[in-house]
C-alpha cells in the first residue's frame, strides 16, 4: 500500500542513501512533447534538507532534465529497492539546473563527489514524498559501477567537452533552451521570460 510523506525521514534517507541508482523523470508542458526518464548512478544523489536534494550531473548526449526544468520545474526522482525487502521510492518537486562555474554551484559542490565531465547540479525542493511495495521489482545485484563515461570525459578534456556540449546540450528534443543553451546564446524563453525580457530591452543602447 502507497505511503505519502511531506519529508524525507532518517529512515527514507538511509534507504536512499543504500540505492546504487535511481531515475530522474521530467516532462514539457506540452501534450505532445517527449518525457524524459534517466537513470544515473555514481554516488551522484545527495539529500541535502528533509526537503531538498540534489545531484551531481554529467555531460551527455542531451540535456532535457535541465530544459524541461527552465521552463516548469517539475521533476521525480525514483528509487528502487533491488535487493532485500521491496520498496519504491518516489520524491516529487520542483527543480533547477546550477550550472558549473556559477556562485550557488560552487557552494554545493563540496556536498558532491568530484567527477569528471561534471557541468550541472541539479537542486530540486521536495514538496512530496511517496512510498510502494514494490513487489513486482525484480532482484538484482550490482557488480560494478561503470565508468565509461568518466573515461570518456578525461578523453574529451575540458576544451573537447565545451565545444560537445555547445552542439549537443543547448536544445531539448522538442526545442525547448536549457540553462547551459541561454547562457551561450542569450535565449528567453524560460518561466520568467517576461520579466528577463523586460531587463534585458532595459539594457539596449538606446
Amino acid at each position: 500500500m502507497a505511503q505519502f510523506y511531506d519529508s524525507i525521514s532518517a529512515e527514507l534517507e538511509s534507504f536512499i542513501k543504500a540505492q546504487p541508482l535511481f531515475f530522474v523523470a521530467t516532462a514539457p508542458l506540452r501534450a505532445d512533447g517527449h518525457v524524459n526518464l534517466s537513470p544515473k548512478g555514481l554516488d551522484s544523489f545527495r539529500i541535502l534538507a528533509p526537503t531538498r536534494v540534489g545531484y551531481l550531473d554529467l555531460t551527455g548526449s542531451g540535456n532535457e532534465t535541465s530544459a524541461h526544468l527552465r521552463e516548469n520545474g517539475r521533476i521525480t526522482f525514483m528509487f528502487c529497492a533491488f535487493e532485500g525487502t521491496p520498496r519504491i521510492l518516489r520524491l516529487y518537486g520542483l527543480g533547477r539546473a546550477l550550472l558549473a562555474g556559477t556562485p550557488q554551484y560552487q557552494e554545493l559542490a563540496p556536498q558532491f563527489p568530484s567527477l569528471d565531465g561534471a557541468r550541472q547540479i541539479i537542486v530540486a525542493d521536495i514538496d512530496g514524498v511517496q512510498t510502494s511495495c514494490g513487489a513486482a521489482v525484480p532482484r538484482m545485484r550490482l557488480l560494478d559501477q561503470r565508468e565509461d563515461l568518466l573515461q570518456w570525459a578525461r578523453a574529451k578534456g575540458e576544451q573537447g567537452l565545451d565545444v560537445y556540449r555547445r552542439s549537443r546540450n543547448v536544445r531539448s528534443l522538442d526545442g525547448l533552451t536549457s540553462d547551459l543553451g541561454a547562457e551561450l546564446e542569450h535565449v528567453v524563453d524560460g518561466p520568467a521570460a517576461d520579466e528577463r525580457a523586460t531587463e534585458k530591452d532595459e539594457t539596449k543602447p538606446r
